[in-house]
């Protein structure tokens, strides 16, 4: 199974932040939605990605500097301030094995779905999961009718 054949199956919306957009307001958007990630483009292009993981290190880390001293609010973070700038990115073509290994060695949840310089998809592991689990459920239904049906000697 290819990467395109999972996002066959999945829901197509795509969100988006500038990365000189508030970080609370993609929060707020990652909330409303019941999403756990937002791409973050610059002039249509992808500049990198940001999650719940992201938005978990840069608020740990600004209450570690308060304890140093004053920092700016909370309020005041940018997405640029959290976001992953070079995440790992998949092609509608690569094997859903080969990114599942991806994104056990990069430790990512969400990866974007790129066609050359253009970004299609991101896909989660829960994308992938679901997909794989459809597909053997799918074959294990074959296999199951072809051994009813299996002619006697």
């Amino acid at each position: 199974m290819e990467v395109k054949e999972v996002l066959k199956v999945k829901n197509p919306a795509l969100f988006a932040t500038h990365p000189d957009s508030l970080l609370s307001e993609a929060v707020i958007m990652m909330a409303e939605n019941d999403i756990g990630s937002v791409v973050v483009m610059n002039d249509g292009k992808l500049v990198g990605m940001l999650t719940f993981r992201e938005v978990l290190k840069v608020l740990a880390k600004r209450q570690t500097e308060r304890r140093i001293g004053p920092t700016p609010p909370i309020a005041e973070i940018l997405v640029s301030e959290a976001m992953e700038t070079n995440p790992p990115t998949t092609d509608p073509a690569m094997d859903v094995d080969e990114l599942r290994r991806l994104m056990i060695n990069t430790h990512s949840r969400y990866v974007p779905v790129m066609d050359g310089d253009i970004m299609t998809a991101v896909i989660s592991f829960h994308d992938v999961a679901k997909a794989v689990l459809e597909e053997r459920n799918f074959e294990n239904k074959l296999l199951k009718a072809y051994i009813k049906d299996w002619p006697a000697e």
